[in-house]
């Protein structure tokens, strides 16, 4: 090296960037250094940092004047790194206003300065592609036909015409990387493969086609030796700056899904013309923002090799680093802490968090041991806090024993003439005899409740309480079961059953949940930045349940024989009923051995009970509950759906209440998904660390990488609370407007005059086009739209198939359909919620 003069000056522009930290601090170490960058940019420890913009001549003269006062005007070098750069492939006017005429602007105002040489970062894109073993040189042909080629090809052309005596360098190099990655096209590649994407597995064009790479350290080295040999070099002089070695696309990926999957990785080519239009849809249909976009695969067949003869003669430089070769260190840091190499290469890290580095394993530490050791003396006070509840089970079982004497469940009494009707039309035992049967269950599970309760005092009996909670669920299927002819005793035991449960499994802490997971006061699931399973999550469950519950609980009423009617303001039925009461004693209902009202008013109710059940913490900490929880929210409440809305198709008409509970079913399951997400990846990374999956998945445990974060109280700003009691739910208008269209379809047979077959189609599919587009208001399930487009596409055919339609009828049919296709196909716009590896579904 040339010994160099520490009081000579390098202006560097756009030192603040990946390359310009670099830059800076390799110069720093032989010459005084400024930089020159947009306003607000953070300053280089190596070099002072002025404001400037380049598309201002205000600016730029203040920048220039700065530098006049603090440092002279003498510059040996400046190196132009400040260009504007963006991947859409789009004219911007930036690419004018900053590259071009910020270049002009730099130029002016440089001329007062006694200035030894300009450096322009170029790019090697300014030239056309070549062939493969043909090695393109600084005269080859120049053809930049997008936006930021283009844009330094019309700076260079400027340079050459205004630069005069100055000397000028117009370095032209490939895509720069260092060891953790750096380079757009190459990390996405790697990302690609890493989470075995679509995209990972096909090119766009030839796969033997390839770009050369250079390392910083070997671009940082070129430029130093360019300001050290400025006096040396031409007056004009441009140079191509790259590794010789041109690796192939083929060679990269294979190279790639080797070092990560340990694999052979194929890459299947696939007609530019389907990724055109497949990057096309995902980006103006889809509504997408994929990193790959239309200009990126008209691009694809170009092949660049370079000859840096140039570079070597006059800098006698040559690059110390091969990609091939700096990829397996690259992959390393990779594999070691996934979200880290994710965030430093301005990737989504939510999709990688679950495989952040396992604290899992370690050894553990005597601190470590005092912490699980307070944390038992912790758990052990806490049980004997709240020893009340299992005295108020005790209570509760002594008040079932004395139950069926003060409700005469042993007492000839007489029944209304609803309850021997039902006896009659279900071939029931006499009401009698079921009350005596309802007594004996009483006086049982009361004496159950109370030795469970008095076992559960004891801490190591852990099992007294799952005992207990198993009563109370009988006792909630109890006056189903006998059919209770008494709406009292149908009352108590529901209540009693509640208040069991609660008391056993709820109010005190739940048996059974792992020390580690109880111990662990994280409540964000890796990549997540809320909780799925917070109460302001919950609440619109725990509310929409108990309306469900309160509306089957009177339809049972009246399939018990416990009231005389069921209200009902719009719909009629048949045999002096009105539409209810024609529905809950038709032959569907009585298919079921017990009241199917009752069956759905327990399910709701234990859907209020489970969602109440836990904290914020709950996705990890008790796996299987939330997971019961998903089987009565979202199995369940399908079923439960879809035999409602065939009501009018097999019985001819319609239940208000009905309707109501269906409609509160549907709303709950956006609101159910999320948690079932983030449980689901909390096992798999736990199965992942080798934690066997039962345990996990009945006792929890802890979430590496999870965060935590504080609920808002209920003292924050309404607006607040709704904000987060929405979590990852939001309303694209497309999906709002396919709900609508399913809405509609439901009255066609009222609007159209639309009979069956027609109107039966009609009113099924419009009832699953609601459930589909409000089940997909969940981001985590915004894929289930898809499923609206084969609705779509059977209401365009229906009427052709199907006879019962007018021509109108058919016409609003068929343009439903059109409709329904197009408002499924955009995602919609996305919230600011990420979901861990879930990102990557929510398409």
């Amino acid at each position: 090296m040339i010994e160099q003069d520490r009081s000579e000056l390098v202006l560097v522009t756009g030192g603040g960037g990946f390359i310009g930290d670099a830059v800076v601090a390799q110069l720093a170490q032989h010459y005084r250094v400024a930089v020159l960058d947009r306003p607000g940019t953070s300053a280089s420890p190596a070099a002072e940092t002025i404001g400037v913009d380049l598309r201002s001549d205000a600016s730029v003269h203040a920048a220039l004047q700065r530098v006049r006062t603090g440092y002279g005007t003498r510059i040996a070098s400046v190196i132009h790194l400040a260009a504007y750069f963006d991947l859409e492939g789009e004219p911007h006017p930036d690419y004018e206003r900053v590259t071009v005429r910020g270049t002009e602007r730099l130029l002016h105002e440089l001329q007062s300065f006694e200035l030894q040489q300009f450096v322009f970062a170029s790019t090697l894109l300014v030239h056309a592609p070549g062939l493969h073993g043909e090695p393109i040189n600084e005269g080859w042909p120049q053809a930049a036909t997008l936006p930021y080629p283009a844009s330094k090809l019309a700076a260079e052309r400027l340079i050459r015409a205004r630069h005069g005596a100055l000397p000028v360098v117009l370095v032209r190099p490939a895509g720069v990387y260092d060891d953790a990655g750096h380079a757009a096209f190459l990390v996405h590649q790697i990302a690609r493969i890493f989470e075995r994407r679509l995209h990972g597995w096909v090119y766009p064009g030839d796969a033997d086609a390839g770009q050369p790479f250079l390392h910083l350290d070997d671009l940082c080295d070129a430029l130093l030796r360019i300001v050290e040999r400025r006096r040396a070099l031409p007056a004009e002089l441009a140079l191509l700056l790259g590794e010789p070695e041109t690796p192939s696309f083929a060679q990269l990926q294979q190279r790639i899904g080797g070092l990560i999957h340990g694999e052979q990785w194929q890459t299947l080519e696939i007609p530019p013309a389907v990724a055109r239009l497949g990057a096309t849809l995902e980006e103006k249909v889809f509504d997408e923002d994929p990193f790959i976009k239309p200009w990126m695969v008209d691009i694809s067949s170009d092949h660049y090799e370079i000859d840096i003869s140039r570079a070597v003669r006059h800098l006698g430089w040559r690059p110390r680093h091969r990609l091939l070769a700096t990829l397996p260190a690259m992959i390393d840091a990779l594999k070691a802490d996934p979200p880290g190499w994710y965030r430093s290469n301005a990737l989504n890290p939510a999709v990688v968090a679950d495989r952040a580095p396992a604290v899992a394993g370690e050894a553990v530490s005597p601190h470590e041991l005092q912490e699980r050791d307070v944390h038992r003396r912790r758990m052990r006070a806490m049980h004997f806090e709240m020893l009340w509840a299992h005295g108020l089970n005790v209570l509760l079982g002594l008040w079932l024993l004395s139950s069926p004497f003060a409700l005469g469940a042993f007492e000839p009494q007489a029944f209304g003439d609803a309850v021997r009707q039902v006896s009659a039309e279900r071939g029931l035992a006499d009401p009698l005899q079921r009350m005596a049967w309802l007594g004996w269950s009483e006086i049982a599970s009361g004496a159950l409740v109370v030795l469970f309760g008095a076992l559960s005092f004891a801490p190591r009996i852990r099992w007294a309480q799952w005992a207990n909670a198993a009563v109370g669920l009988w006792l909630l299927f109890a006056p189903l079961v006998f059919w209770s002819p008494s709406a009292a005793v149908y009352q108590n035991d529901t209540l009693v059953g509640a208040l069991v449960i609660t008391f056993a499994v709820l109010v005190p802490m739940m048996p059974g949940m792992s020390d580690a997971a109880m111990r662990d006061a994280s409540n964000l699931p890796p990549g997540w930045n809320y909780s799925p399973s917070a109460y302001l999550q919950r609440l619109p469950l725990i509310v929409l349940a108990f309306v469900g519950f309160v509306i089957s609980r009177q339809l049972a009423a009246y399939q018990l024989g416990h009231v005389d009617g069921i209200w009902e303001p719009f719909f009629a039925g048949t045999g002096g009923r009105n539409g209810s009461e024609t529905i809950v004693t038709s032959e569907i209902s009585k298919a079921w051995p017990v009241a199917d009202a009752g069956l759905g008013a327990v399910a709701y109710l234990l859907e209020v009970l489970m969602g109440v059940m836990g904290d914020s913490r709950r996705w990890r900490t008790m796996p299987w509950m939330v997971a019961a929880f998903g089987v009565v929210v979202v199995p369940l409440g399908v079923v439960s759906i879809f035999f409602i809305v065939i009501q009018p198709i097999v019985i001819g008409t319609w239940c208000t209440l009905c309707l109501i509970a269906a409609a509160a079913m549907v709303v709950t399951l956006p609101y159910t998904l999320d948690e079932l997400v983030a449980t689901g990846q909390f096992l798999v990374q736990s199965r992942r660390r080798g934690e066997p999956f039962w345990r996990s998945f009945l006792q929890g445990g802890a979430s590496p990488g999870a965060g935590r974060s504080i609920d808002p109280g209920f003292d924050a700003p309404l607006r607040t609370l709704i904000a987060e009691s929405l979590g990852g739910v939001s309303l694209p208008w497309t999906l709002v407007a396919s709900a609508a269209i399913g809405v509609g379809l439901m009255f066609t047979r009222l609007v159209f005059g639309t009979e069956a077959p027609m109107a039966d189609s009609d009113h099924l599919v419009g009832a699953l086009v609601v459930t589909v587009a409000v089940s997909a208001f969940a981001e985590v399930a915004r894929l289930l739209r898809f499923v609206n487009v084969g609705f779509g596409a059977w209401l365009v055919v229906a009427p052709w198939w199907l006879d019962g339609a007018s021509a109108m009828a058919a016409a609003v049919s068929v343009a439903a359909g059109v409709a329904l296709i197009a408002f499924s196909l955009p995602r919609g716009r996305r919230s600011g919620v990420h979901y861990g590896s879930w990102d990557r579904w929510v398409l």
